[in-house]
């Protein structure tokens, strides 16, 4: 419990006792603002719907500014948006005209005096000097660590870092997000919408997973992904039970946990297409990228007009909804539209219900041509957008997905028949590997497959001569031509690590030492160096004729 002495100048010979008890609430929070339904209720112009929140976590409490428009102060010192502030004892927190005096956390009781001299309010503890409540009194502690010393902050831009879990938070029942810092620290440096890839050691293994960055750019000293827990029905096609890693992260990730990651990679990006007015649609999930994308044009008051569609399963399954409903309530330019596809009794909705159709697309985004659109989610989902937009005569080239769903090993024939099937766009496909249900029929869309440049036709072997030689072990292999190098190394039992094997994260970077190979998608993956030196990425590399492989 945290005791508050609340003081209001309007009527300074009159402290006000407030008992703030975040630990009672569903999210461990307390909402401090104008709007009636917040926990302390302070009812002044200055004052906004949503001013700021004390949230309980690991034992200790802390204050956040949620975006308000005048601000909030701890001990004088002007506050970072959406950053937590440890409070202890004696400290005062300024909101419009109130300020907010902590004299007590749990048992700990501080007998802090309040003081009027003339118009100056001040407080002092037993044998101590009166202080002005304008005074930054100890405020540094307060601040972040990367607050204190800007110019020794270095930015993660590119590579593998070391980061440490500070706060695990329970966005839904199954859904989890985990925030990040370095040590020593670093402002985390990215494009909205991008991702890492986390490097874990599960029962003595090495295992690489990709998951997209939730948090944004715009607040560079934590990084944050969220990740959803999938039970384990059936093998998938890596080898390992459907949310294997999932599972783990969610049950071993802890405060303190300390785990490597590299990235930041992909193209998902609204920051490299600029465009006045975007659409979101997103389900599951899928969220995690327009999230991102959302706090960083919400943060950098960009002039961009967003509508934001998400689809959840119910009520209780809508990831961010707090955050989203405050951002919508409180940027004028940030539009959220969200319908559930599942009834659940005892839960009252009233917004859209059912999955989006043309109609419900009319309603939410009358003016959709116009925008630039951004689709996330399972693969059904999206292949359902991207169906409807055609039908509907959308500009495709304005159109972008980015696809969360099962990697399927499949031949280059099947691709070839798939590609005759999907109508040209300027959409950009990433399949990483994020767990997903597999009693869900998703469909997979393939990159289109294109060749190495060096490769001519008259130069390609007729496929019954492919072989694969992995030099380091010794082991050649026949091939058809149509499995991939890595596909091929995993028959063999060689272990070649991966992660996304889509050709993006470049977990699976390997020197070519002889040969051509055909490329599925373009290896997003390595640098261009690294191609000349001749590197490939086994996941997307067929072999043409006979290839060797320094493995």
């Amino acid at each position: 419990m945290l005791k508050i002495k609340l003081v209001d100048p309007n009527t300074p010979d009159q402290l006000k006792d407030v008992d703030l008890k975040p630990e009672t609430k569903p999210n461990h929070e307390c909402l401090i603002g104008r709007f009636v339904n917040c926990d302390l209720v302070l009812d002044s112009a200055e004052v906004s719907r949503m001013h700021g929140k004390v949230s309980m976590k690991n034992g200790n409490y802390y204050f956040a500014d949620l975006g308000s428009r005048g601000g909030s102060r701890i001990n004088g010192e002007k506050v970072q948006i959406n950053q937590d502030y440890l409070l202890n004892p004696s400290d005062t927190i300024q909101i419009g005209r109130f300020v907010l005096m902590i004299s007590q956390i749990g048992s700990q009781e501080d007998k802090t005096v309040v003081e009027k001299k003339g118009e100056q309010l001040s407080f002092r503890q037993p044998n101590s000097q009166a202080v002005p409540l304008s005074s930054p009194v100890s405020a540094k502690k307060y601040m972040p660590l990367a607050m204190l010393e800007p110019t020794e902050l270095q930015r993660w831009m590119k590579g593998e870092l070391t980061v440490t879990c500070i706060s695990v938070i329970d966005e839904t029942d199954d859904v989890k997000t985990f925030r990040f810092v370095a040590d020593p620290p670093v402002l985390f440096t990215y494009k909205p919408g991008q991702f890492v890839t986390l490097k874990l050691e599960i029962n003595g293994k090495q295992v690489s997973r990709s998951y997209t960055i939730s948090s944004s750019p715009s607040r560079p000293h934590t990084l944050e992904i969220s990740i959803k827990r999938i039970p384990p029905p059936s093998a998938s096609p890596l080898g390992e039970p459907d949310g294997f890693v999932s599972q783990w992260l969610h049950d071993n990730i802890t405060v303190g946990s300390k785990i490597k990651l590299s990235g930041p990679l992909g193209k998902f990006s609204c920051l490299a297409n600029p465009f006045p007015k975007i659409l979101f649609l997103s389900a599951g999930v899928g969220i995690t990228p327009m999230m991102s994308m959302s706090r960083w044009v919400c943060d950098t008051g960009s002039d961009c007009d967003i509508i934001f569609f998400h689809s959840a399963r119910t009520p209780r399954d809508f990831i961010f909804r707090q955050e989203l409903e405050l951002m919508s309530a409180r940027h004028q330019n940030f539009h959220l539209a969200v319908s559930t596809t599942r009834r659940e009794p005892g839960q009252t909705w009233f917004g859209l219900t059912g999955r989006l159709d043309a109609t419900m697309l009319q309603v939410v985004a009358p003016d959709f041509r116009e925008r630039s659109v951004y689709v996330c989610g399972p693969h059904g989902f999206m292949d359902n957008v991207k169906a409807m937009l055609q039908a509907l005569g959308y500009p495709m080239q304005n159109y972008h997905e980015e696809s969360f769903g099962p990697v399927r090993k499949t031949s280059k024939s099947t691709i070839s028949m798939q590609k005759q099937t999907v109508l040209g766009s300027a959409s950009h496909i990433v399949n990483r590997d994020i767990e997903y249900n597999s009693k869900q029929d998703f469909l997979h869309l393939p990159r289109e497959t294109v060749s190495d440049s060096s490769v001519s036709d008259a130069a390609r072997y007729p496929t019954s001569q492919c072989c694969v030689l992995f030099s380091r072990s010794g082991i050649e292999v026949n091939s058809d031509g149509e499995e991939s190098i890595l596909n091929l190394a995993e028959q063999q039992g060689l272990k070649i690590r991966n992660s996304c094997r889509s050709g993006v994260c470049g977990s699976c970077k390997k020197l070519k030492l002889h040969g051509q190979v055909d490329l599925e998608g373009e290896p997003e993956g390595l640098e261009e160096s690294e191609r000349q030196e001749g590197y490939i990425l086994t996941c997307i590399s067929y072999p043409i004729g006979r290839v060797v492989i320094d493995a």
